[in-house]
């Protein structure tokens, strides 16, 4: 993994502000190298993906995760902090394992896969055409006609699948100390790191204003200002 500069931060942020949260996961990824060469991180498993980009936040906003979201119940704000490395070990060293339901084999996965499901709403159709895409066939054959699936079929294949591939979904356990109310929720690991990305890019932009405005400087001469020696302009600017 490569360590990106200020104007290459700004770069990946101009780039993937109107790509989907899907796309933007990917393009930071390859912006840090963190893709091998001729290899597509959007055939990675969904597991590999998020462990890449928990790797990520790790080398660039540091190993914390810290978020809220409210309570479903009374709409309190419930706070959250998550150990990136926790994230990262907890994905298995090599690539998921196939599993297998009613004798029919099934892949973890992908981005991709996520994909081609992005504009459905109704999670019971999603479900089934993501289990049609990951299901796979013997070199060559065609594809049998696929059977009824039952929402216990959908349920069991969904525990297989994160037993093969455990960081794939991130659930967060939340109880609300006012109300009581308890849910789980995914974290969408693109999405949280995306909004860490876009805010650091605000505030150097936001750095840049106030000096050239006060100094007359570039963008590219502030840009190339140590982070401490920029903040200290700034300090004194607005003091």
């Amino acid at each position: 993994m490569r360590a990106l500069g200020n104007a290459e931060f700004l770069d990946l942020w101009e780039d993937g502000r109107r790509l989907h949260s899907l796309d933007r996961g990917l393009l930071a990824i390859r912006a840090l190298g963190i893709e091998p060469q001729g290899d597509d991180a959007a055939d990675w498993t969904l597991g590999r993906r998020n462990q890449a980009l928990a790797m990520l936040h790790r080398e660039c906003f540091g190993p914390q995760l810290r978020g809220w979201t409210k309570c479903a119940g009374c709409g309190d704000k419930l706070e959250f902090q998550l150990d990136c490395r926790s994230l990262i070990e907890r994905q298995n060293c090599g690539a998921a394992e196939p599993v297998e339901l009613r004798g029919y084999v099934f892949r973890a996965p992908t981005s991709r896969d996520l994909a081609r499901i992005a504009g459905h709403t109704d999670a019971e159709s999603a479900a089934l055409l993501l289990m049609q895409s990951c299901r796979l066939c013997g070199d060559g054959a065609e594809p049998s006609p696929a059977p009824e699936w039952t929402p216990i079929d959908l349920e069991e294949l969904s525990a297989k699948m994160a037993e093969a591939d455990p960081l794939a979904e991130i659930l967060l356990s939340f109880e609300c100390p006012l109300c009581r109310c308890s849910r789980e929720q995914a974290l969408d690991l693109p999405e949280f790191i995306w909004a860490e990305l876009e805010a650091f890019a605000k505030r150097l932009l936001s750095e840049i204003h106030i000096l050239a405005t006060a100094y007359g400087w570039t963008e590219d001469r502030i840009l190339a200002l140590a982070d401490s020696r920029r903040s200290l302009y700034v300090q004194m600017v607005q003091g």
